[in-house]
């Protein structure tokens, strides 16, 4: 009876991963991005990141005191909050916007539905959807030209990001009517659509304009593929999102009738691949079953071609994930997988 044996309940699987691990592992895949936006948009990038990133611990921190909660800052996830907060705005943005952001992401995105664990929607994406909701002016309009680019992406026009201009251009043609740069040159539109399918460099390597977090595909590819490699995200929604959105570009993305639209520049434009890997696959928020991540990549790939094409704003990234967070619960309830030896007509359990 020396060696006693404790038996407990299941499961009794063990895994070295933790919450820190794991937030602190993501925040590492973003430092790529997060230094190509200083390059980029230069060290204003970097103070827009440090004020979010600060903003987010210390309001978690005195909510938990001021709620007598135990404080959790240790574990990353606020700091993580901050930065994603950070690369949804834009580099010339005054200093208190991520400050707010970030704040509004962890007080009502976080702590007031208890935590981290029980938040319905994306923290990060909730404050920025705030900011744009409260400053358009400061969210949407952008000055700061990238290292090496234009804020287009293209020749013609520089003063608006390749989304901006490619609704700009979508709707002169159907209105008949052409387009007049800052400069008073007039443009015709079918040309400015020509020149964005000949950006695809500049959107690949992030030459051109937008949150300071979201230009460089490339950057953002390699720290999911990390991501992936460490097994915290999983291919099923990025994949069902990107191609949902590629395949509907496709259809209805063109200006002379159905399948001439060009998938791959609504791929590679915007937040797309920011909100694929890194916002749509947060384990709080997004579907458990396979089935389920498969319906939710669908239902955001949806919604944010339906918002870019004829919805009041260029990009629909955060408003479909967001969108989408709120059926988790449904689609989870209704994508459960059978039980082993249930029967579900007689309701019995063999």
């Amino acid at each position: 009876m020396e060696n006693r044996v404790f038996v407990s309940s299941s499961p009794h699987i063990t895994d070295r991963e933790s919450i820190p691990k794991i937030m602190y592992s993501v925040t590492l895949s973003l430092i790529p991005a997060a230094i190509g936006a200083i390059y980029f948009f230069g060290i204003r990038a970097l103070w827009v990141m440090v004020i979010g990133m600060v903003a987010a611990i210390l309001t978690e921190g005195v909510l938990q005191r001021l709620l007598k909660r135990p404080v959790s800052i240790s574990d990353g996830s606020a700091m993580l909050t901050g930065l994603l907060v950070a690369f949804n705005v834009p580099a010339e943005v005054p200093w208190w916007i991520p400050m707010i952001g970030s704040i509004f992401a962890i007080a009502i995105g976080k702590v007031v539905f208890g935590g981290l664990g029980y938040n319905p929607m994306n923290p990060a994406l909730l404050g920025r959807a705030f900011l744009l909701a409260s400053w358009p002016t400061h969210m949407t309009i952008y000055n700061t030209v990238p290292k090496g680019g234009t804020l287009s992406g293209i020749d013609i026009i520089t003063s608006a990001t390749p989304l901006n201009v490619f609704r700009q251009a979508r709707e002169a043609i159907a209105t008949n009517t052409n387009l007049i740069t800052d400069t008073n040159e007039v443009v015709v539109p079918s040309e400015v659509l020509s020149q964005l399918s000949d950006s695809y460099s500049n959107l690949f390597w992030g030459r051109i304009g937008g949150c300071i977090g979201e230009t460089s595909v490339f950057l953002l590819l390699l720290g999911a593929i990390f991501l992936i490699y460490k097994r915290y995200i999983s291919l099923k929604i990025p994949v069902s999102y990107i191609g949902t959105v590629a395949l509907l570009a496709w259809i209805f993305g063109g200006t002379e009738g159905l399948f001439t639209g060009d998938p791959l520049f609504q791929v590679l434009s915007g937040g797309l691949m920011l909100g694929a890997f890194y916002m749509a696959t947060d384990m709080v928020t997004s579907p458990v079953t396979y089935n389920g991540r498969i319906i939710f990549g669908v239902g955001c790939g949806v919604i944010t071609i339906l918002i870019r094409l004829i919805g009041g704003y260029p990009e629909g990234v955060s408003y479909s994930i967001l969108l989408m967070n709120l059926t988790v619960p449904l689609i989870d309830r209704y994508t459960k997988p059978k039980v082993f030896g249930e029967d579900k007509k007689n309701e019995r359990y063999y």
